[in-house]
């Protein structure tokens, strides 16, 4: 693991924080001052100001996340986050990816960095479902342009997934992350949001979980992410965390 990834791990800063620490000399790892470039492996002792320093063990948190609270560990405007609805995991975790304030379902937390890259790197379109209510009744017109792709003014968006779940309600099926895609792909033809929820993201399901509510992932779901986000065969991944 990375010199900076290991002091993210072990919650004593960001890993542009990490940074600034090892090039202001104040971390060695067995007793050689660390470099940006220094790994840190089984057995290694690492210490930042002469005192010694441990990663914390990784955690993967699913959180149905409830409307009125944002996406961030913390809020200059003083309202609800979703750190704040998982204090009681010890280690520091945090969102991968955003919802908006009044979007509601499901939102992975997690101190795996590596991961959290992959999963909200576009190139691996991890699959985002999302149940829409809307303005006025979409028919199939609206349907199939939503599904063939609209254009927005950040550009034209992706094929999706999209149906019925009732007169004014949508599901719709992603695998790219737009900032309010949703929200303004729905505007494009015609029906805005009135309310909006991730019922589904890469293969997590909220099922079961009350507005607010949190159960962390078992091994085999983190395996299952992991493989989500895997390399296509032939090609390598991001450069080791």
């Amino acid at each position: 693991m990375r010199l900076n990834a290991y002091l993210a791990r072990a919650a004593i800063a960001s890993r542009r924080g990490a940074d600034d620490l090892i090039k202001a000399g104040r971390v060695k790892v067995n007793d050689v001052p660390g470099a940006l470039n220094t790994y840190v492996h089984t057995g290694d002792r690492v210490e930042v100001d002469g005192k010694p320093v441990t990663a914390q063990p990784l955690r993967y948190v699913l959180l149905n996340k409830p409307a009125a609270t944002v996406t961030t560990a913390s809020d200059p405007q003083g309202r609800p986050t979703v750190v704040e609805l998982v204090e009681e995991i010890p280690e520091r975790i945090v969102p991968v990816g955003r919802l908006d304030a009044d979007t509601t379902g499901a939102l992975l937390l997690t101190n795996d960095g590596p991961l959290s890259h992959r999963l909200a790197h576009p190139r691996y379109g991890v699959e985002k479902v999302y149940e829409a209510e809307v303005e006025g009744e979409p028919d199939e017109a609206a349907l199939q342009q939503l599904a063939a792709g609209i254009d927005l003014d950040d550009g034209r968006t992706a094929p999706a997934g999209v149906r019925h779940l009732g007169p004014s309600k949508l599901e719709l099926t992603l695998h790219e992350g737009r900032k309010h895609q949703v929200k303004r792909m729905c505007e494009a033809v015609g029906h805005p949001v009135l309310r909006l929820h991730r019922s589904r993201y890469a293969g997590l399901t909220v099922e079961g979980l009350e507005p607010g509510a949190w159960r962390e992932l078992e091994p085999s779901e983190v395996e299952a992410v992991r493989r989500r986000t895997a390399p296509p065969p032939g090609q390598s991944g991001f450069a080791p965390a």
